[in-house]
């Protein structure tokens, strides 16, 4: 029997949060469990986290071989709740926020201003003593810490000055470059501060992971980092969600297309609209997760269906119900780094993939190699429409637009993801 290791995950994120970032290291420590692993996570109270998304069914997906431990927090994004109104807390990119308010404008200067690097921040000293505790009774081979929120990695900061460990930062997202950083009105003194935590937290961990090599490229650019010791692993697809899989119906003459996710402002649809207009198809788009009102509003004349937020277990299926599936990467600069964890769940889905986005970037890269799919750039509507034809008439015609590669796409999976975490471990 392989000698058993010990790790510690400090998250935010996790269930009954919902989320790509929760789905990561759920998925990855179930199957380190089957790795003769130990693992334990320190997590925030549910009751009183500020989640802008819940899914109370990924709870039953957490191996009974995990520890969990839950701390208090203080949450400041509960009271900007009771002080604009809102039901939710933002979502990346202020997706459930169209045209905000005075109130909900300084508000955001608040935040971008006072809590630095995040408004999370108050959850840190409940989950620094907790750690604390379990270090001084019990041996863990790996401390890893994994954000958004960025501010978790200042735990491992702490703990990686007060403690002999080996620090695993685990950077899901840019930090000083994320992708609605622009939508912070921060003072150039905020912003310095933002970065010098970013470059100090670099520095420090033993070990960086981060989900693709455009944003590995950006933190590289942060201080004196080795190379060595930032790691491409990027999200994925569980092979297990995809078991009894079902098709989209053949006898129906429409194209159905499905987006599961986020969907700002920042998200340009104009094109695939464009597209749509100019084909003489009939479309059944389904929009499953968070999209703006303003995005929405361009696509009313095609009647799509806005869904909301669904069960992981639900988004899957949506996948599978498809003939296509969309996916856009956001037009900001730094973009070309994007890999959003519908990505890989598109692939396992083994549907064709429409890419609106930088055709040089990891997410294009990805897509091409494993041959599931075709890149657009964003005014390429043209091409667009001719490729939306041509999935139609394959559908149609009952066959295969793609061959998809079935080796590179088994390079994201879940499970393969797993053992080069262990790798680093």
């Amino acid at each position: 029997m392989k000698d058993e290791k010990h790790i510690l995950l400090i998250t935010y994120y996790w269930p009954p949060s919902g989320g790509a970032g929760v789905q990561r290291w759920l998925k990855m420590l179930n199957y380190l469990t089957e790795e003769n692993v130990k693992c334990t996570v320190i997590t925030v109270d549910p009751n009183k986290a500020s989640y802008p998304i819940r899914d109370e069914t990924l709870t039953a997906e957490i191996s009974s071989d995990i520890r969990v431990f839950i701390t208090s927090t203080r949450e400041p994004l509960n009271a900007y709740k009771k002080l604009t109104g809102s039901k939710e807390s933002p979502y990346a990119g202020f997706a459930n926020e169209a045209k905000p308010s005075k109130v909900k404008q300084f508000s955001r200067w608040i935040r971008a201003n006072f809590f630095i690097p995040d408004a999370r921040k108050g959850w840190n000293k409940f989950a620094f003593e907790k750690a604390s505790e379990l270090l001084k009774s019990e041996h863990f081979d790996a401390v890893i810490t994994t954000s958004p929120p960025h501010s978790t990695q200042l735990i491992g900061l702490k703990l990686k000055r007060n403690f002999s460990i080996h620090w695993i930062a685990d950077l899901r997202d840019p930090w000083t470059d994320i992708y609605y950083a622009d939508l912070f009105p921060q003072t150039n003194w905020a912003k310095r501060k933002d970065l010098r935590l970013e470059k100090t937290v670099l520095e420090n961990a033993d070990e960086i992971i981060t989900v693709s090599a455009s944003i590995k490229e950006l933190f590289l650019q942060k201080g004196t980092v080795d190379e060595a010791h930032i790691h491409v692993i990027p999200n994925g697809y569980d092979e297990k969600d995809f078991i009894g899989s079902h098709e989209a119906s053949k006898d129906s003459s429409q194209l159905k297309i499905a987006y599961t996710g986020t969907l700002s402002d920042q998200y340009p649809i104009e094109g695939f609209l464009s597209a749509l207009k100019s084909i003489q198809i009939t479309t059944d788009l389904r929009f499953a997760g968070k999209i703006s009102q303003e995005v929405a509003d361009q696509m009313t004349e095609f009647n799509p269906q806005f869904i909301g937020y669904v069960s992981h277990s639900k988004s899957i299926s949506e996948l599978l119900i498809a003939d296509a599936l969309l996916l856009i990467i956001p037009e900001i600069e730094n973009n070309e780094g994007i890999l959003t964890g519908k990505l890989f769940e598109y692939l396992g889905s083994k549907k064709p993939i429409i890419l609106i986005g930088p055709p040089s970037g990891d997410a294009a890269k990805i897509l091409i190699a494993c041959g599931t799919g075709r890149v657009f750039d964003y005014s390429d509507s043209e091409q667009l429409a001719a490729y939306l034809q041509e999935i139609h008439d394959c559908k149609m015609q009952n066959r295969n637009i793609h061959t998809p590669n079935e080796r590179e796409i088994g390079t994201y999976s879940r499970r393969n993801l797993a053992l080069c975490v262990l790798d680093l471990i």
